[in-house]
């Protein structure tokens, strides 16, 4: 941590599963390909599915540029770190803003997944009307997502220990019972692969054909593998980070494809009837399949696996999100930074991050409450934010590389994690221009999307663009005018000893007081100040 020019303050005891955890937990199979398999069922039929390895080739190649990074910073806040050293400030704060924003938005629609397989388990989960009223859905899924997240802010506000120990129970049930799964509804195959070659009438008009609604579709993929570079955020807290944080993102989308994918295509061929509405319907969807197929008992306790998953998968998002926070706060980059970047003393774990992180992501469900496609909305937007804070990372890398700059050797002249050699460029290259389409698809304003349900209003449908432009117009105003003159490592966050200027990005920092910090002496060397690191 010294390298940084941080002192070490947070527990640091995650092993090399509970690290892998934390990566498949975010991307989370069961949740992410239950939650929104109607929405791309229902835009594009059973076609859809090719979106799944098309995305994952996508996410590959960013992921790959994501375990090389993690090989050199495993720090808290992962992809602000990253950006932190590969750019300048205000795209760096910009990455973090973004990260965190979605990271938000993200916990409180992965909760709202509940919804989708709760009621399905039991009608006693309905607890507002009988589902059928125009509102009971959404409503009673704001209620369903708030519980989950104070549980959620409730476990990580206590400690990483108790959050990864569920976590990983969590993740190893969620594995078995993706496999248990893809092996139960293969064997209830009804229908031949030629399915995934027919159109079935999907698309017709559409001004683009199959191809409009395909791109539509591929959201539901798009919204399940990401959050990958997790398991780095959590590289403060684990073991041998440089090492284990890069294989832990790499085996995390991996496996994420793997069963996922299986589970998308045994269920679209086991599928008693692709024509029945509830396929593609909210309340239906993949579960339907499941519950139509394997019957009442075995149908109901995968449902309960589902359920283990979304619980794991809230986790999981919460986690990343209040190391993001906790990033930045620490190097006095947010409001109420010194508060924000407390950590409890017992517990080792930012504690008031946890709280806060859990109370905003509550707030955009309440804003939602009435909107039946909140589901959708609240997905998109959450995707477009991600992938724009993973292009403020692989667009300044690409750089570094073409400055032949990229890679560098650490400090002790030792070589880093992991590293790509000569594929670096190419598979940086196709990480941006993947994270551009994929950016241009998911914010594109249409109806389907961001208005699926009446009153259609143009501003609605254009929601995602405005609300986008806004929190990004917005942030960097809000660092430039005001945040950037603050900037600095916290005094009880700083390292006693800053890197040594030779160390490349890590140690270009200037040591300079920020404002406010008052420097302390440090334990391990008595003779020397912590000065806050000023951020480039």
């Amino acid at each position: 941590m010294d390298e940084f020019g941080y002192t070490q303050t947070l527990d640091r005891s995650i092993g090399k599963f509970a690290s892998f955890a934390a990566g498949v937990s975010y991307i989370s199979i069961l949740t992410g390909v239950f939650q929104l398999f109607y929405f791309g069922f229902s835009m594009a039929g059973p076609a859809y599915a090719w979106s799944w390895p098309i995305v994952f080739v996508g996410q590959l190649m960013v992921a790959l540029c994501f375990a090389e990074l993690a090989g050199r910073y495993p720090v808290a806040g992962s992809v602000y770190n990253w950006a932190k050293r590969l750019a300048s400030g205000t795209s760096s704060w910009l990455a973090g803003w973004l990260l965190m924003l979605s990271s938000i938005m993200a916990l409180g629609s992965v909760a709202l997944a509940l919804q989708i397989t709760l009621p399905q388990l039991w009608s006693g989960f309905q607890f507002v009307g009988d589902g059928t009223g125009p509102f009971d859905f959404a409503m009673n899924g704001v209620v369903l997502a708030t519980i989950m997240i104070t549980i959620s802010t409730l476990i990580n506000a206590f400690g990483v220990k108790l959050m990864t120990r569920i976590n990983s129970i969590g993740v190893f049930v969620e594995l078995i019972a993706a496999v248990l799964l893809i092996l139960a509804l293969g064997w209830h195959v009804v229908r031949g692969p030629e399915v995934f070659f027919d159109t079935a009438g999907f698309g017709e008009g559409h001004d683009l054909g199959f191809f409009g609604v395909f791109l539509i579709g591929a959201m539901a993929s798009g919204y399940v593998m990401y959050g990958f570079d997790t398991a780095s955020s959590l590289g403060e807290e684990t073991k041998d980070p440089k090492r284990t944080a890069p294989k832990a993102i790499l085996r995390a989308v991996t496996a994420s494809f793997l069963l996922g994918g299986l589970i998308l295509l045994f269920g679209i061929l086991a599928a008693p009837d692709l024509t029945d509405p509830k396929v593609g319907s909210a309340d239906g969807g993949l579960q339907h399949i499941v519950l139509s197929v394997l019957g009442g008992p075995f149908g109901k306790a995968f449902l309960v696996c589902i359920v283990v998953a979304v619980v794991v998968c809230t986790l999981a998002v919460h986690a990343a999100a209040i190391r993001m926070m906790f990033a930045m706060a620490r190097d006095n980059n947010l409001p109420f930074s010194r508060q924000l970047s407390k950590v409890d003393p017992v517990r080792r774990t930012p504690t008031v991050a946890a709280i806060v992180i859990g109370v905003l992501a509550v707030v955009p469900l309440l804003i939602n409450v009435m909107q039946p496609a909140i589901f959708t909305i609240l997905s998109s937007i959450s995707i477009v934010l991600i992938y724009l804070s993973y292009l403020l990372v692989t667009v300044p890398l690409l750089r570094k590389r073409f400055q032949r700059k990229w890679p560098i050797r650490d400090a002790e002249g030792s070589e880093a994690g992991f590293s790509m050699g000569k594929w670096g460029l190419p598979v940086n290259i196709l990480a941006v221009l993947w994270g551009g389409a994929m950016t241009l698809n998911l914010i594109w304003p249409r109806q389907e999307i961001y208005n699926s349900v009446p009153p259609f209003e143009w501003y609605l449908q254009w929601g995602g663009v405005i609300f986008v432009a806004a929190v990004t117009v917005g942030g960097a105003l809000l660092y430039r005018l005001k945040i950037r003159h603050q900037t600095g490592v916290l005094a009880e966050h700083a390292a006693a000893v800053a890197a040594h200027p030779s160390s490349g990005p890590a140690g270009e920092a200037a040591q300079q007081p920020a404002q406010g910090a008052e420097p302390s002496r440090s334990p391990a060397s008595p003779d020397l100040v912590d000065e806050a690191v000023k951020v480039p």
